[in-house]
């Protein structure tokens, strides 16, 4: 009899450290690198997560899952019950954030939504252009600006290693390094996703003709170092001897002239069948081909006049 009371008494003692919870609204707590079990009960009674930091190690160490806390930032969610709360900080699932780094981000962008995010820590550099792939990454309060960094650099250059191995013969482009240049540029100048092999196989075919490439965004990125211009380029600019202009100077420029994504980067290392030398916008996002000047010039008459009459 005595022995069952026992029994009784600890599955009542096990439900209550299960279902005991202080928290009465959600609440994010950290835990810091190296913390007892000790430390942590301490920190969660301050944050208001449980009642009792004591009875919350008596419970846990008579009855609770055994491992140790791991560091971290945790969400607490209202009214869970002290063994949940103990699980998850054995477990490891911390509060994931996440920096957007869109498909076209420029690196000077990328630096200062870096340095813009709190709970981030540590100064950062602007990333050399062109080096970070555009993607979601997560990241944990306290952590480095620069190991984030790190990873968006470290995808790029995965990214770029798988993508160069599918290259078909129909790519102008000779390097890995070469190909994030033109995908830059085939970034800027997509207007719909669907065309983008299709303005890869634009600029690779002045490539290969020894034509000037000319396109307005490298002659706009010495002056905003991708920033959006916010006007129409300058005569001046056109004319500029920057070797960014590529109106003046045959090739690709020196560099990106923004951080392209992997769809870009695919799309100049297997552009489109297409003898197509030229492209104009429709005025609705999406552009028209021609394989000739005089193609090319009655489309930029036609889209010209429909642009103007309809105010697009």
């Amino acid at each position: 009899m005595r022995r069952l009371l026992l029994i009784v008494i600890a599955l009542i003692a096990i439900a209550l450290f299960v279902m005991r919870g202080g928290a009465a609204r959600d609440v994010d707590v950290v835990i810091p690198q190296g913390s007892s079990l000790t430390a942590a009960a301490a920190v969660l009674e301050k944050a208001g997560a449980i009642g009792s930091s004591r009875t919350f190690l008596t419970h846990a160490k008579l009855f609770g899952p055994h491992g140790a806390v791991k560091p971290g930032e945790y969400r607490i969610a209202k009214g869970m019950g002290a063994g949940a709360i103990l699980k998850l900080l054995q477990s490891g699932r911390v509060i994931q954030r996440f920096v957007a780094v869109p498909e076209g981000m420029p690196s000077i962008l990328v630096y200062e939504r870096l340095a813009a995010t709190p709970l981030l820590t540590g100064p950062v550099a602007v990333p050399r252009e062109g080096s970070v792939l555009p993607d979601n990454y997560a990241y944990v309060r306290g952590e480095a600006r620069g190991a984030v960094l790190g990873r968006m650099q470290k995808a790029m250059q995965t990214a770029i290693a798988n993508a160069w191995k599918a290259r078909t013969p129909a790519s102008a482009v000779t390097t890995p390094e070469a190909a994030i240049v033109l995908a830059s540029i085939v970034e800027k100048e997509t207007g719909v996703a669907s065309e983008r092999r299709m303005v890869a196989a634009v600029y690779s075919n002045r490539l290969k003709r020894g034509m000037p490439l000319q396109a307005d965004p490298t002659v706009i990125y010495p002056v905003t170092h991708g920033k959006p211009i916010g006007r129409h380029i300058l005569r001046s600019e056109l004319d500029s001897d920057s070797p960014y202009n590529t109106y003046r100077h045959v090739g690709l420029p020196p560099g990106p002239i923004t951080n392209p994504g992997k769809a870009s980067i695919v799309a100049v290392l297997d552009p489109a069948p297409s003898n197509a030398l030229y492209f104009v916008a429709k005025g609705d996002g999406s552009s028209v081909f021609a394989d000739t000047l005089q193609q090319h010039n009655a489309n930029v008459a036609k889209w010209r006049a429909y642009r103007a009459a309809t105010g697009k």
